[in-house]
């Protein structure tokens, strides 16, 4: 709840407002708290005099912000929530700056036993300042609440809000909230996977992007759909070319779909070459992954399946020197050994 505001001014050129914030600051730091909060009141007075429309923005917003952030540290949440409410209302310009109010009148207000009020403030930050960061804070809160207290209310009210803020920044949360909502709550893995793809087509940046092509992949075998799950894992796999070229992040799920992948192209499809192509993937293209020894037992699996059991024993005899400790090693690889009857 605290905002950090860096004035790279000296002491001797610094503006009276200016001054007027790094006194607060200081007296707030060595305990002297009345003082500061005088010092704060004061600069919530004199920053729209700033020449600078940058250093204004920043001032009027710490001097407020930080004031009321202090009401809390002294215990006053009371004080504290119609400072926010005043601070929400003077930097109305400032849209990241008042979202941030609004979602600390919804936080104190839960902190207080108040949980109508903190979900009523929560929808107002989600809805009036949906393209603000806080947006998707306050929509983890309401999602927590209404799943517990009431599933069908919020459901109702997430499709309305899905449509209504489609192009907004918080578009992505009410849709993963949703696909959520639709397979735990509901039971209906179908209109949850609709939600999913949404996402995926209408936010390819958002940070649920690889979540939502994972459980998409997740739903789809679920609902027999191979060929639709093997679309989806493909698509999230080429993520990592793409985090390769822009030194970008890896998805977590990355090698968990390449293994899936090659799992639902043999059970699902029964396209052996392809799988054991993508088993053989898994360790070349993520060397550090825990999933290698599992990448090799299901390509030897999968080259039984194929007929390929000269292959499968070459594959269990690397799979017992590689990884004599894997889990495989305790029961099922040296089990499908003695099947195959491969050369120790």
């Amino acid at each position: 709840m605290l905002i950090a505001v860096a004035f790279a001014l000296s002491a001797c050129s610094a503006p009276a407002q200016i001054r007027d914030l790094r006194e607060a600051e200081a007296n707030e730091r060595a305990g002297r708290h009345e003082d500061a909060l005088n010092n704060y009141r004061t600069a919530q007075k004199r920053c729209h005099s700033i020449d600078s429309p940058r250093m204004r923005k920043q001032s009027c917003a710490a001097a407020h912000l930080q004031y009321a952030e202090l009401l809390v540290t002294m215990g006053r949440k009371r004080d504290a929530i119609t400072a926010y409410l005043d601070a929400e209302e003077e930097l109305s310009q400032n849209l990241s700056a008042a979202a941030q109010a609004c979602y600390a009148i919804s936080v104190l207000y839960s902190e207080l036993g108040d949980t109508e009020k903190s979900y009523e403030y929560a929808w107002k930050v989600v809805t009036n300042y949906s393209n603000e960061g806080f947006a998707a804070d306050a929509m983890k809160r309401i999602v927590r609440d209404g799943r517990q207290r009431a599933p069908e209310e919020l459901r109702t009210e997430l499709q309305r809000l899905s449509a209504a803020l489609n192009n907004t920044q918080v578009s992505d949360n009410i849709l993963e909230a949703l696909a959520q909502l639709e397979e735990v709550e509901f039971s209906s893995p179908k209109t949850a996977l609709h939600y999913y793809d949404m996402l995926v087509r209408a936010h390819p940046e958002s940070g649920f992007f690889d979540d939502a092509l994972w459980h998409g992949a997740r739903l789809a075998r679920s609902l027999g759909d191979g060929k639709g799950a093997v679309t989806r894992l493909r698509k999230l796999l080429s993520t990592r070319v793409v985090a390769l070229g822009a030194g970008s992040y890896f998805s977590v799920w990355l090698d968990n779909a390449q293994l899936e992948l090659g799992i639902v192209l043999r059970d699902d499809l029964e396209d052996y070459d392809a799988a054991i192509r993508a088993f053989a993937t898994l360790p070349s293209d993520y060397p550090a992954s825990l999933l290698r020894d599992d990448a090799l037992y299901e390509r030897a699996v999968t080259k039984v399946k194929a007929g390929r059991k000269a292959e499968a024993c070459k594959d269990l005899s690397k799979l017992r020197q590689k990884y004599p400790d894997s889990k495989y090693e305790l029961e099922a690889a040296p089990k499908l050994r003695t099947e195959l009857g491969c050369v120790l």
